[in-house]
């Protein structure tokens, strides 16, 4: 694991080290230079976790993807040449693009190496989009939406930049193709409209997050870049493994870049304020930019009505960007204890969500690290919402992780048991990396841990097949992941992407049988952004409170639906909910029924 706080001639000779056992077998093993033999190190003993007596509920998770009609195969661009973008797969997004009251779905999509103009019209579309019918049932209207652009892309955000009732997408690439801004005509049509500094400011785009950066009642866009690459810098380097042959490349190997800040006008024009907002970190030793960013999250860790901006970075130190007020920002990734692990070294971060897990009001800060690496899981402090320590054992959560290469992860109450819970996907870089690492394999299952509680010694337990059912811990090589309630029966579903394969659409059979309250927020479109971005809900019955926070981003180069949906257990009322919209402004409703989709208006009564 490289630390970019290292002085310049003292990383040339690890850089120098790397290579003479071979920079491809660091990749693929620990991301630390491998011993010189053949054999593979022996993996350091995964840490003990307590015994605790608790039985995850018998939620099951259906695999629907082919009953629902989704028959998408993603292209990442794999011809034998083993280049970086190949490997990092793509996002999806839950939303409802024709405001029918359903979730419909994004995916993001690559494409091959060779000009895809040659292909014509049997080239494959930087995102694919599927209709729902409101039972679960989905159509792929692509092309008849004006979607059939093509790029090799990744990231999939949606958001009403324009404030006029309809959800936008943003869909982020490689810098070579650049990212696109699609506007969505009234739910009819989505026009290319990428202009300005949005069409000239050039990056490995990644994660990407819609938010009201300045309290202007704007959508504003924050753009994570990875690395600066080009397929000729790439194959210059000739990364290989024994056994293997060639292998894909370690990002260390490549120059970070900068995240970007786009200020949204209303009207669909976007400024670069990167520079002036104080996003672009640079490593203090070289001056160079330091980010290798994927995973996005915007949201307001400290109540003070700001949105901040959490990066997860790969092999080098993660981002706290806090908000000082008007768009203007600070990062304090290390001071708040979140850059490192507690080592003080930075991991191969890659998805990243954060959530008020407990009912004591206490934040997580979850991060999906690479494989032989668990999972973060930073909790703060009593004293400070803003100094966090990693909790990922204590929690339960790092020990079950350790092993696995973690992408797309959230928070979401899968069981609306009142409690939110954690799901993650993952997936290996390397087809052949079995060959090399008998722990490891290409396709791997995903993970799911069920809060349990806010016992003093273990919150999360990992939920096995007999409980959650073979088809979610079947293996696939997973990236981006999502959730939303896709058939409307009031629990969550969850998406999950597979780098060159089909992606997972798993069905939640059982989650319901606990009682539910979902909540989709509207903004004024004056004081507030349309889509609320920046408010939050704090529910309050029998004693418990729940809040949780309209957010943007989130996972990996993903975005779940924007609907709060909060498990109530067997209470079939809420007592009290309060909406705190982002201009400080509150709205209170009370003896609220469960079981029910509630929309709330900024300027107008619940629906």
């Amino acid at each position: 694991m490289s630390n970019n706080n290292l002085a310049g001639p003292a990383r040339l000779v690890v850089l120098v080290a790397v290579v003479a056992v071979g920079i491809g077998g660091y990749f693929l093993f620990l991301r630390t230079p491998p011993p010189a033999e053949s054999s593979p190190a022996p993996l350091p003993p995964a840490p003990q976790m307590p015994e605790f007596d608790a039985k995850p509920p018998d939620v099951k998770f259906v695999d629907a993807t082919e009953a629902a009609g989704i028959d998408f195969v993603h292209t990442n661009g794999s011809v034998g040449m083993k280049l970086l973008p190949e490997t990092m797969g793509s996002g999806c997004a839950v939303f409802d693009f024709d405001n029918d009251g359903d979730q419909d779905i994004a995916l993001g999509n690559s494409r091959t190496w060779r000009d895809d103009r040659d292909a014509g019209s049997k080239a494959a579309p930087a995102v694919v989009l599927y209709q729902n019918d409101g039972s679960g049932k989905f159509t792929d209207v692509t092309r008849s939406v004006g979607l059939d652009v093509r790029l090799f892309g990744m990231g999939v955000a949606a958001g009403d930049y324009d404030n006029d009732g309809f959800a936008d997408l943003f869909i982020t690439a490689i810098q070579q193709d650049g990212n696109r801004l699609l506007h969505n005509d009234g739910g009819k049509r989505f026009t290319d409209v990428t202009a300005g500094d949005l069409a000239t400011s050039k990056g490995w785009g990644t994660g990407a997050a819609f938010f009201d950066a300045n309290n202007d009642g704007k959508l504003d866009l924050f753009i994570c870049n990875y690395v600066q690459w080009t397929p000729e810098i790439d194959q210059a380097q000739e990364f290989s493994i024994a056994g293997v042959g060639r292998a894909f490349g370690p990002p260390l190997s490549f120059q970070g870049s900068f995240c970007q800040l786009f200020l949204g006008d209303g009207n669909g024009k976007f400024m670069d304020m990167s520079a002036e907002s104080g996003v672009q970190k640079t490593n203090p030793n070289t001056g160079a930019p330091m980010g290798k960013s994927l995973g996005v999250v915007a949201c307001d860790i400290d109540r003070d009505g700001w949105m901040d901006v959490l990066v997860a970075n790969d092999t080098v130190q993660n981002f706290f960007f806090y908000n000082k007020g008007g768009g203007k920002f600070e990062e304090i990734g290390a001071e708040a204890g979140i850059a490192f692990d507690a080592s003080g070294i930075a991991r191969g971060a890659m998805g990243i969500d954060v959530a008020e897990y407990r009912d004591d009001g206490k934040v997580g800060i979850a991060i999906g690290n690479f494989a032989n690496e668990m999972t973060a899981f930073y909790v703060n402090h009593d004293s400070s919402r803003l100094f966090f320590s990693d909790k990922a054992i204590a929690e339960g959560i790092g020990p079950p992780s350790q092993l696995l290469l973690k992408f797309g992860l959230f928070f979401f109450d899968y069981d609306l048991d009142g409690r939110l819970d954690v799901f993650t996907a993952n997936g290996h870089l390397e087809e052949e990396i079995n060959k090399v690492q008998a722990s490891q394999t290409y396709a791997q299952p995903p993970q799911l841990f069920w809060n349990c509680g806010p016992d003093g010694r273990v919150v999360f337990i990992e939920v096995k097949a007999a409980a959650a059912g073979t088809d979610l811990s079947a293996p696939l090589v997973g990236r981006g992941a999502a959730y939303g309630d896709i058939d409307g029966d009031g629990d969550l579903d969850v998406l999950i992407t597979a780098n060159g394969g089909r992606p997972r659409l798993l069905r939640n059979e059982g989650g319901n049988r606990n009682h539910w309250l979902r909540v989709k927020l509207q903004g004024d479109g004056r004081t507030t952004n349309r889509d609320a971005v920046g408010a939050a809900v704090e529910l309050r019955y029998g004693g418990v409170a729940q809040r949780q926070e309209l957010m943007g981003g989130r996972s990996y180069l993903s975005q779940p639906e924007p609907v709060l949906t909060f498990g109530l257990g067997e209470r079939t009322q809420v007592d009290e909910l309060v909406v705190i919209w982002p201009n400080g402004t509150k709205k209170s409703l009370h003896n609220v029924r469960a079981d029910q989709t509630l929309q709330i208006k900024q300027d107008g009564p619940a629906e």
